[in-house]
């Protein structure tokens, strides 16, 4: 789809920017973000004005005091105002070495430091007896104060452009805070203006700025206020990606009201054969739900929709009894998981049930050898095969069915907007009913299932037990493996959870005292020889494949595992779940490894091992899951306790990585862009009034081109 003009300064590539050469161009690269839809799979070759813009300082550096020489302390970021005494380049044959430029004031001498500098380039600019404003981080050499690399140099003439506040940008290698408030200032003088796509009144109300002018306040800030989540711009900004997200969500959802999918015919008695397969009764709540959904797939209309349900609630057989309607009626369906481990486990599960019902079930993966997938391929085109579970290798383009009916999504949060229209290129409008285990608040499903219906599954089967959860410092650590001890010489089998792998060389700041997998794994192996076993995500799929079998039906009775066992693992025998360093992980996630227990007949216990001093907000999560086993619960209460970039961990629940809306923050914003969407399209249904013109380049600027192609076919 052709991008507006008025769009085409705002999609310029960064590297045509003065001052931008190949290298820089390659470091702004790792670190503007992209606000591409997570659907979005096409990337670009370098980013844009529009991603410079949208990377957003964090705060401000106070360069309007002048601190004399003498009053320097190590980290302190200052201004000074100097006069150069001397230059000291660098012997030829020690180039390593600093260039070293001597500097004093009235109360002492200060020394700015340069590595791989340019001797002309620093004497024109550093002359001796020349007055000088000088601003930078401040270290400390043998009690001299000293300033490598200093952000600015200016003649005291220029005092009233130096002597005030600057944006502090997140940074990368090669990437310096002058350089990006150079560059971000000459984008704003390089893009289009653009015209207003909100609601007057609304704007007036809120006393939010327009869109370039909130742009501008916050890469020039007038004091630090402005840059914080609550200010006016940037409130402006964070509604503007929540509309352009909601606006696009309500396109597609109008699109999926009016398409036309496959009538699938409830047929009786294939599914009171499937149910004489099942080993337990449905509950009253699934038996509600599916004749929900039998009712919307028999109807002729599409059904989208969302089906969450706690860990262990019994989604999977709602989905198969679905697509043994779609095989009844003659036509194909199809499950996909995220993983190649998910995706053999979900096939090992329902072939159970596939093979007594005499219907012919196919595995998918980009992992099976060539000649696997062409077969099955060949098979799928051809409708031999009507059921198949695979991963994301099902929606390869060379991949074709003969009829496809119901597609099937399991725990693939980031399965967006883009990529579920694009399913519709794999049958004739397929229903499609999307899985997930991690309950998510409405108001926050909003964000990712706008397009969708939503049905939860509430109510546990019969048999699954309540787990008990305890909270346990690393200092008893000792009477944990004891306990374990009792638990294997019973019979019973448990999991050892830790969120790195190996321990690093260099270990920064956040995974210095992490437990590594790998680690762990020894410490065990010594306690209980021949009983332990190690997966994790690095390893080959065959190795991680045997010790899950060795587990699940071998003799292996205790898993040390990173989160590659959050999802999909099902071994009964499974009754302890210990999770070191639990204060580090979501409340989404830390509900997700506990529900790989409790599954059988005895009782389940979880340890929520904690390896620091607790934070309030730590303290909290940690109880919530020892007061509570329903995931609704924990999902609302992850979003009471939500914090800067902690609610719920967006990359746990996958709700969308927001570049200029903070959730924690903006929150109530989107149930507003959610009304004012629908209000948009039900005025203005092709976008075509002046609002609607504007709207269509917000939908554009955030690269929703999906949703804006169906304003072709109104």
């Amino acid at each position: 789809m052709l991008r507006p003009s008025a769009l085409f300064s705002w999609f310029t590539p960064v590297n045509r920017l003065t001052g931008v050469g190949p290298a820089m161009g390659q470091a702004l690269a790792r670190l503007l973000p992209s606000v591409k839809p997570v659907e979005e799979e096409a990337g670009r070759a370098a980013p844009v004005l529009r991603d410079l813009l949208f990377h957003l300082p964090g705060g401000v550096i106070d360069r309007t005091r002048v601190t004399p020489v003498a009053q320097l302390e190590k980290g302190q970021y200052a201004t000074i105002e100097v006069m150069i005494t001397e230059h000291a380049p660098p012997p030829r044959i020690k180039r390593r070495l600093p260039y070293k430029v001597a500097a004093q004031d009235e109360t002492g001498v200060v020394m700015l430091t340069f590595f791989h500098a340019k001797n002309d380039y620093l004497i024109r600019q550093l002359p001796v007896g020349a007055r000088r404003l000088i601003c930078g981080q401040v270290d400390m050499y043998d009690g001299v104060a000293t300033i490598a690399h200093p952000d600015v140099m200016a003649p005291v003439e220029k005092a009233a452009e130096v002597l005030k506040l600057a944006p502090s940008y997140g940074l990368t290698a090669q990437v310096s805070q002058k350089l990006l408030a150079k560059l971000s200032a000459q984008a704003l003088r390089q893009v289009t203006p653009l015209p207003e796509w909100q609601d007057a009144a609304w704007l007036a109300q809120q006393g939010w700025p327009g869109f370039h002018t909130a742009l501008a306040q916050l890469h020039a800030p007038q004091d630090a206020a402005v840059l914080e989540a609550g200010s006016a711009p940037r409130s402006r900004l964070a509604y503007d990606e929540l509309l352009a997200n909601q606006l696009a969500l309500a396109l597609v959802r109008r699109s999926q009201q009016r398409q036309r999918a496959p009538a699938i015919a409830f047929d009786v008695s294939r599914h009171r054969e499937l149910l004489d397969t099942l080993p337990f009764q449905l509950t009253a709540g699934q038996v509600t739900i599916l004749q929900e959904l039998m009712q919307e797939m028999a109807s002729g209309q599409r059904m989208v929709r969302l089906l969450q349900g706690d860990v262990g609630s019994g989604k999977t057989i709602l989905a198969l009894a679905l697509m043994v309607q779609a095989v009844a009626s003659g036509k194909q369906a199809c499950l996909m998981a995220p993983t190649d481990l998910l995706a053999r486990q979900h096939y090992a599960t329902l072939k159970r049930y596939t093979d007594a019902l005499h219907i012919p079930l196919a595995l998918l993966s980009g992992k099976m050898k060539k000649p696997e997938q062409d077969s099955v391929k060949t098979a799928l085109a051809s409708g031999a095969i009507p059921l198949v579970v695979g991963t994301h290798a099902l929606f390869q383009e060379q991949v074709q069915f003969s009829d496809l009916a119901l597609v099937v999504v399991d725990e693939q949060h980031r399965f967006g907007v883009g990529q579920r229209m694009r399913l519709t290129g794999k049958g004739n409008a397929p229903h499609l009913l999307q899985m997930t285990a991690t309950p998510i608040p409405r108001s926050l499903s909003m964000t990712m299932y706008g397009d969708m219906d939503v049905s939860s599954l509430t109510e546990r089967p019969p048999g699954r037990q309540e787990i008990d959860t305890r909270a346990v410092p690393e200092s008893r650590m000792s009477e944990v493996i004891d306990g374990i001890g009792r638990v294997l010489a019973a019979g019973e089998k448990a999991y050892w959870v830790c969120p790195l792998i190996e321990r690093v060389d260099q270990p920064d700041e956040t995974t210095q005292d992490l437990a590594a997998a790998e680690e762990r794994y020894r410490l065990l192996v010594t306690h209980f020889p021949g009983k332990v076993g190690l997966v994790h995500g690095r390893m080959k799929l065959a190795e991680r494949e045997r010790v899950m079998q060795d587990f699940a039906h071998g003799e292996l009775q205790l898993l040390v595992a990173t989160t590659v066992v959050e999802v999909g693992v099902d071994v009964p025998q499974a009754t302890v779940m210990v999770i070191e360093h639990a204060e580090r992980f979501g409340l989404a996630q830390l509900h997700q490894l506990r529900g790989r227990v409790g599954r059988g007949s005895n009782p389940s216990r979880c340890i929520l091992l904690y390896h620091n001093r607790l934070s309030q907000t730590a303290k909290d999560r940690l109880n919530i899951l020892r007061q509570t086993n329903d995931g609704f619960v924990i999902a609302e209460e992850d979003l009471r306790l939500r914090g800067e970039g902690d609610m719920l961990g967006t990359r746990q629940t996958g709700l969308p990585d927001y570049v200029l809306a903070d959730l924690s923050v903006h929150l109530p914003l989107i149930r507003v862009a959610h009304d004012d969407a629908k209000l948009v399209l039900h005025q203005d249904p092709s976008l075509s009034s002046q609002r609607g013109q504007a709207l269509q380049l917000l939908l554009s600027l955030f690269e929703y081109d999906s949703a804006m192609a169906l304003l072709r076919v109104i």
